[in-house]
């Protein structure tokens, strides 16, 4: 009798996945939605329309991006968390939305926990660039000694309260014991102008927005941010080599709404993968200064987890919060 049981229920549990199998080996049969809560033109939007094209020519079938933008990505985020669970309707989102954001708002009208992570595009690092006239120095180490020589005198520009560009600065302060002052600015692009400008000195921004200007001449790089040293970038030393644990990386993941059957999760996950061992994609992805990641679900899974505890730490411990 037990081992009859035990054979029934396998048999029952088969007939329940076997409609995921079969509507995953018809997915997608329509056309997908992939929302991006941010504005268009930067890495954020761009990262993911690189791999919805390729994904599109498998697929036979159109792939629609929808800039979905405000409230740092919530708003776009909350539309997809309320979308049916079927694989046609996406997130394509980088880190506060899924990872931040739950640490600075009260409250947020979806829970970033509740969606279905499905894979990790790739990531940009956050670098520390300077004002070259400015600021003289040429490592982490001088950097440190001159804002411990100047305290609260050297100016960092951030993208506003609780960005990326804002927590990776107060995760340095805290880390090398310096204190800077902050200057927020309504997104990179301004920041950037005025670092050139020298109306301030310095900035931890995004890897990709900034290579022109420090390849121009015009800023400063300093350090990247990644754990280890970029693969393209062998010779451009870590923040972390000199503040070991440093690490602050914008990363663009997928994700689906809550409950989409895990058949078509693998799917996609097994499709992006594809697409990103595409040299041509590499590529695409390389000339944005970044470096592809891929994986499986559940490794994505567990980075996100990740994330959530490096980031909430550094708002707690910096008392940051939402105005």
């Amino acid at each position: 009798m037990r081992r009859w049981l035990l054979s029934a229920g396998a048999a029952v549990a088969a007939l329940l996945t076997l409609p995921q199998i079969v509507v995953a080996q018809d997915y997608p049969n329509r056309t997908v939605k992939i929302y991006v809560p941010f504005a268009a033109g930067g890495s954020a939007d761009a990262v993911p329309r690189i791999v919805a094209d390729w994904l599109s020519r498998k697929w036979g079938q159109s792939i629609i991006i929808e800039n979905k933008t405000g409230a740092a990505g919530n708003i776009g985020a909350e539309a997809a968390a309320k979308a049916d669970p079927d694989g046609y309707t996406l997130l394509s989102a980088p880190p506060p939305p899924l990872v931040i954001n739950q640490n600075l708002y009260p409250k947020l009208p979806f829970n970033p926990a509740d969606f279905v992570p499905i894979i990790n595009i790739a990531s940009i690092p956050n670098a520390l660039v300077v004002n070259p006239d400015k600021i003289k120095a040429n490592s982490i180490a001088e950097v440190i000694a001159l804002a411990k020589a100047n305290p609260g005198k050297i100016t960092v520009a951030t993208t506003g309260n609780g960005g990326t560009q804002h927590l990776t600065a107060e995760m340095f302060e805290m880390m090398a014991g310096v204190k800077f002052q902050h200057v927020p600015y309504r997104g990179s692009a301004p920041a950037l102008s005025d670092l050139v400008a020298g109306n301030v000195d310095m900035m931890f921004d995004n890897l990709g927005a900034s290579a022109q200007l420090i390849s121009g001449g015009k800023l400063k790089l300093i350090a990247v941010a990644t754990a280890k040293r970029m693969a393209s970038m062998p010779n451009m030393p870590t923040i972390a080599e000199t503040l070991p644990g440093f690490e602050a990386v914008a990363w663009f993941a997928i994700v689906a709404p809550p409950k989409t059957p895990m058949a078509i999760v693998q799917k996609i996950n097994a499709d992006v993968n594809e697409a990103l061992r595409d040299p041509d994609i590499r590529e695409k992805l390389a000339k944005l200064n970044a470096e592809v990641v891929g994986g499986t679900q559940a490794a994505t899974a567990a980075y996100f987890r990740e994330e959530v505890a490096r980031w909430g730490k550094v708002i707690k411990d910096a008392h940051i919060t939402i105005n």
